[in-house]
């Protein structure tokens, strides 16, 4: 049972968001799974960056690559923050679990953002991403190296990452029409980071 003493990760992040912003690497160590991501969308394609926080670095280079970036985030800090970096940049305050924006993208993506939320509440963000996807769609997200919890920390409060399985994410993705182009746990060309691409079927 989850301890209601806690903050949730929206109180979290709406606390630390500067601080978080400031901590966030700049480089751009997710430079090659973009360039795999990218090069699945039409030139000038639609992106819903789910969970898109500061926008630095990945919405500013999405932008200047010569996408359509829209962001969702639940916290209005990182969503002020994205604002700032990225003006003029369609943002909306959304938490992820209840995305319901009524059109389709040529890309999904949820770095970073989609395990913090619990195993329970994963499983349910399949049906959204297929709600959200063109035909033929790109999804890349980062999850947990293995199943379960972790709890990590941002200035003092702690911060959840909840994980489910290989074969589970594997079958939800199959589940809402997602192929599974590429998938590496732990790369450590990517700061360590566990990452799945995936395609919406026609």
């Amino acid at each position: 049972m989850a301890d209601s003493t806690q903050p949730t990760i929206i109180e979290v992040y709406q606390r630390h968001g500067e601080a978080w912003a400031e901590l966030r690497n700049k480089e751009l160590v997710e430079s090659s799974w973009l360039d795999r991501f990218s090069a699945m969308l039409p030139a000038r394609g639609t992106v819903l960056d789910i969970g898109c926080g500061s926008g630095l670095p990945i919405g500013r280079e999405l932008i200047r690559r010569g996408f359509d970036l829209t962001g969702v985030d639940g916290t209005p800090t990182m969503l002020s923050l994205f604002q700032r970096n990225l003006p003029g940049t369609p943002a909306h305050l959304i938490d992820m679990r209840e995305l319901a924006l009524g059109r389709r993208f040529s890309g999904l993506l949820a770095w970073d953002s989609f395990f913090h939320l619990s195993p329970a509440d994963q499983r349910l963000m399949f049906e959204r991403f297929q709600a959200h996807a063109e035909h033929g769609a790109a999804l890349m997200f980062t999850s947990g190296n293995q199943e379960g919890i972790a709890i990590g920390d941002l200035e003092g409060d702690p911060l959840h990452h909840g994980s489910l399985n290989s074969d589970e994410y594997r079958a939800l993705l199959d589940a809402a029409r997602f192929d599974v182009v590429a998938h590496v746990v732990a790369d450590l060309t990517c700061g360590g980071r566990t990452v799945w691409l995936a395609q919406q079927r026609p």
